[in-house]
């Protein structure tokens, strides 16, 4: 439920942001104000308690929020705490934000290497990336993991391309396991 009221919530803030042509501004500022949220978890405790009224909530976001982003914003972030969202505030924002990317056609990749990749073949597998998909530009979050053995794995939204020898070890495995069944 939660997560479908996040969607509802970030969509709405896009909608907004389209119709009044401030979307870059705006995802600045979404962004300044889930750093705030992020680093400072107790806003959110102090926003959620059921001990404080609403009204307090209200005037803490407009203390901290007025003249740091716009007015559309700040009302915005009243209105999830009006209506009761505010444990849902960071979702909310990567709501919009991935809405706001993907409408700029900006795709978010993790690429899991068995070694840290050098610039130059980051820079392949993102020139491959943006040669092969959709996309205009590219965020890349790049880990390593030496389970992997070799190879690597990338994940674009809910793609995933395993090309792990991890991977491809199991497979072979999992193959010989059904040839040496089957003999018996």
């Amino acid at each position: 439920m939660a997560k479908v009221a996040a969607l509802t919530y970030g969509e709405a803030l896009f909608e907004l942001a389209l119709e009044k042509n401030t979307l870059t501004t705006m995802v600045e500022e979404v962004t300044f104000v889930k750093e705030q949220v992020t680093q400072y978890p107790d806003l959110v405790k102090l926003l959620t308690h059921p001990q404080i009224a609403k009204e307090e909530k209200i005037q803490v976001i407009e203390k901290i929020f007025r003249g740091q982003v716009s007015d559309d914003l700040t009302g915005f972030l009243v209105l999830i705490v009006e209506k009761d969202r505010a444990a849902s505030v960071v979702e909310i924002l990567n709501s919009f934000l991935d809405k706001a990317r993907e409408h700029e056609k900006i795709g978010v990749v993790f690429v899991t290497s068995a070694m840290t990749l050098t610039q130059q073949q980051k820079q392949k597998v993102e020139t491959k990336l943006l040669a092969i998909t959709d996309y205009v530009k590219l965020e890349m979050n790049y880990t390593v993991d030496s389970s992997l053995i070799g190879g690597m794995i990338i994940r674009i939204g809910d793609r995933i391309v395993d090309n792990s020898i991890r991977t491809k070890l199991l497979s072979m495995k999992q193959g010989l396991l059904k040839v040496s069944l089957s003999e018996n």
